[in-house]
């Protein structure tokens, strides 16, 4: 067995990073684990404390910089989890988008190319064009993304930032040899989400009925009827734990993962949960006209990953809405700054 072996979670104090860099350091005791992030988020620092207190490193670093290729030390795996997630965020600040998520993604590729480092890029369901969606809001059996849905079109300048970083991966593997694996993935949630709406829909839902604040059902009818499924940190990461474990059988492939069929639920649906685990019924009001960032259906098939893999995901909605639950209550004192 190698010796030394590491891996450094990129994006590390962010919501998917510090639970990733705290799940692999408990379940894999042959690697040590590292965070490199620039602590740019408000709940950065937040994080960062937690990652101390597993004993877990970060490098205070912008990963867009020369200062992230002359990190002396080489690392087995890379995990990409560093971009910046917000879809709407990337009209109003496109050059800071595509600098976060695109130039990080080059200097990755460079640092890896130099250590002889395995990639695992953390992608998008927003890879997948807007008018694709579209098309699919009926739910029937063949609607689901797969590995093999459509990605010509409008995405966002978000997911153009992520598909572009994707395509620049398979360059550097058929050049430099550099080994990845690519997960797409919708909605991921759990603990140290602070209900910010760039940290997603089911955390920003369940917070605002548990402070009873207002909500809007925007476009599409105005009538809550979107679609999303939906994953837990701790599933996503039990994938990215095998993927390291077989990343010498398996590598240098796509895959599309989330919570599936199983896992999904309409908007209206949610608020039905968040009603009954909170008590509460905050107003919720109807807007017809919706971004044109919006999409109206996102279900991902999990079939191929889990024929890869024997992997699906473990946390049904009930508990996932639980355990969030929980942690906004235990640090509700913590997370009232970060709003």
């Amino acid at each position: 067995m190698m010796k030394n072996k590491s891996i450094l979670i990129a994006g590390g104090c962010g919501f998917v990073g510090t639970n990733l860099a705290i799940y692999l350091k408990k379940e894999l005791k042959n690697f040590t684990v590292y965070s490199v992030d620039n602590l740019k988020k408000t709940y950065s620092k937040f994080n960062l404390n937690i990652l101390k207190k597993n004993k877990i490193m970060n490098y205070n670093i912008d990963i867009s910089s020369k200062k992230f290729l002359e990190i002396k030390k080489k690392f087995t795996f890379v995990i990409d989890c560093s971009a910046d997630p917000a879809v709407e965020n990337s009209r109003k600040e496109s050059s800071n988008v595509f600098n976060n998520n695109l130039k990080t993604t080059l200097n990755i590729l460079e640092k890896s190319k130099k250590d002889k480092s395995n990639l695992i890029f953390i992608s998008s369901s927003r890879i997948y064009p807007i008018d694709e969606s579209n098309k699919k809001f009926r739910l029937k059996d063949k609607s689901y993304f797969d590995e093999k849905t459509n990605t010509d079109g409008i995405k966002t300048l978000y997911g153009f930032t992520k598909y572009a970083s994707e395509l620049l991966i398979k360059e550097y593997s058929y050049i430099f040899n550099i080994k990845y694996i690519i997960n797409r993935s919708g909605i991921i949630t759990g603990p140290l989400q602070f209900g910010k709406v760039e940290q997603g829909l089911i955390s920003l839902w369940l917070w605002r009925h548990l402070k009873n604040l207002k909500l809007n059902y925007i476009g599409y009818g105005g009538n809550g009827y979107q679609i999303r499924d939906v994953l837990y940190v701790d599933d996503f990461s039990s994938l990215i734990k095998k993927q390291i474990l077989t990343f010498s059988k398996i590598n240098n492939q796509i895959f599309c993962i989330g919570g599936g069929k199983n896992n999904s639920l309409t908007l209206k649906q949610l608020t039905k949960k968040c009603q009954e685990i909170t008590k509460n019924h905050p107003r919720i009001g109807s807007v017809q006209k919706t971004s044109k960032y919006d999409i109206p259906f996102f279900i991902s098939s999990n079939k191929k990953i889990k024929k890869f893999y024997n992997w699906s995901p473990k946390t049904n909605i009930k508990i996932i809405l639980k355990k969030n639950l929980e942690w906004l209550k235990k640090d509700n004192k913590k997370i009232k700054k970060f709003f």
